[in-house]
């Protein structure tokens, strides 16, 4: 598996769904994310909790819990918090939110999500609470709370808000949410790539044909690596001073730092 601080892809499966919890460990994601929330029924909540409880015993995962401050999320983390990698929090719309999680989850790693307006707003203060490990993006519900369409241009704002909000607060870079056409390989690589621009790491997945496609947009490119290798190369030969490529490239100290982070993309890329 990858460093799971920078998962390439989240795959889903609903908490009360057997068959697929048995098999959704060995499709090759990054991580695992059973599902407690939106997937799962109202009437089949207590199956859902005592399934992810033991499949998360028995194998690394994350599980997406129901909404914080709510019976049914108090429920959840009584269930699993204890046997968890870590917790997904969905519709996170303040600092306040992540605090009453990490109360009932002390030192358990939060993934929240991202998913309303409010939420939007509130992005910084979200990342910045002490508990949150990860930001996560829902563009999906998003979408809804605006009356929006999902698309790449009306959702520009909000994505690379979560971005700035994520590395203005000193963690890691965001998840893109799910693609929900299934069989759509070329808008889901699109997609993909957009969020990457942007400043995303990985992407939530909602089956396994999905995941290969994910993580070969995560994973740099053959020119990306020849670009980072060119440009310490040189950086290394000035001494760590402002210097060009033979190309003519100018480098500098944040060039360099991006050549690192593509090398080091690729290593945890290639042990997973």
């Amino acid at each position: 598996m990858a460093d799971i601080d920078q998962p390439r892809s989240w795959l889903f499966a609903p908490g009360h769904d057997e068959k697929l919890l048995r098999k959704v460990f060995d499709v090759g994601a990054d991580a695992v994310l059973l599902d407690l929330e939106d997937a799962v029924p109202a009437e089949l909540k207590d199956r859902a909790r005592n399934m992810v409880a033991s499949a998360a015993a028995a194998r690394a995962c994350w599980v997406r819990v129901n909404r914080a401050q709510t019976e049914e999320c108090e429920r959840d983390l009584a269930a699993v918090a204890g046997k968890v990698a870590g917790l997904r929090i969905p519709k996170v719309e303040s600092a306040g939110e992540v605090a009453w999680v990490a109360e009932r989850a002390p030192g358990v790693r939060l993934d929240c999500t991202i998913e309303s307006a409010r939420g939007v707003l509130a992005a910084f203060e979200i990342a910045s609470a002490p508990a949150c490990s990860l930001l996560s993006y829902g563009g999906l519900d998003l979408a809804a709370d605006l009356g929006s369409s999902p698309g790449e241009q009306e959702t520009l704002y909000a994505r690379s808000h979560l971005v700035i909000a994520a590395r203005s607060a000193g963690k890691p870079r965001p998840s893109d949410g799910v693609y929900p056409l299934l069989d759509d390989d070329d808008g889901l690589r699109s997609e993909a790539e957009a969020a990457k621009r942007i400043g995303f790491f990985g992407k939530s997945a909602i089956h396994p044909r999905q995941v290969p496609i994910i993580h070969g947009v995560f994973a740099p490119t053959p020119e990306e690596l020849a670009w980072a290798k060119q440009v310490l190369w040189a950086f290394e030969q000035s001494g760590g001073a402002a210097t060009k490529t033979a190309g003519g490239e100018f480098v500098d100290r944040p060039v360099a730092e991006r050549a690192r982070q593509l090398l080091r993309a690729d290593r945890s890329s290639a042990s997973a």
